[in-house]
């Protein structure tokens, strides 16, 4: 169980990362609100299930989850070409890597968000994202791969 003041205080402080990943699946600021609040209001009913040692993978995967959610919700209703674009919650740094990592598929974009760029280990971004240690590390190592390839590309014939 998670006392009310630390779920208060966690949530406060994960927050921005939980924003930050909703905008790197959702790429749309009132979707990304939305997956937040609702993840938010799902811990709360549950907190006194929730081990406070894994709060933050926890959390973290109740958005993750939301955010399919949502996604799936806007496919029955939205046109894929007419989804928008990314826009200023989560953009690294205006570089070749920012954009390498934007155009990433999800499953090797978020695995990069959270553990490179939000500093989960290993085992939180696993379990965050519902899979194990061993496919996480093999998403990182293709999405390692395939950004290398992207700025090597970029490097021989910039655009």
């Amino acid at each position: 169980m998670i006392p009310d003041q630390q779920f208060t205080q966690e949530t406060m402080d994960l927050t921005p990362v939980l924003y930050r990943l909703s905008m790197s699946i959702l790429r749309h600021e009132a979707d990304c609100r939305d997956a937040v609040q609702q993840a938010l209001m799902k811990a709360w009913a549950a907190r006194d299930r929730v081990d406070p040692e894994r709060f933050r993978p926890y959390l973290t995967r109740i958005v993750v989850n939301e955010c399919r959610n949502i996604q799936r919700q806007r496919q029955r209703v939205y046109p894929v070409a007419e989804m928008p674009e990314i826009g200023a919650a989560w953009q690294p740094e205006e570089t070749e890597l920012g954009a390498a990592i934007r155009m990433l598929p999800e499953s090797l974009r978020t695995p990069v968000l959270l553990f490179y760029m939000e500093n989960y280990s290993e085992k939180e971004t696993a379990r965050a994202l519902g899979i194990t240690v061993t496919a996480l590390k093999n998403r990182l190592f293709r999405a390692r791969r395939a950004l290398k390839q992207r700025l090597t590309d970029w490097e021989v014939a910039p655009t």
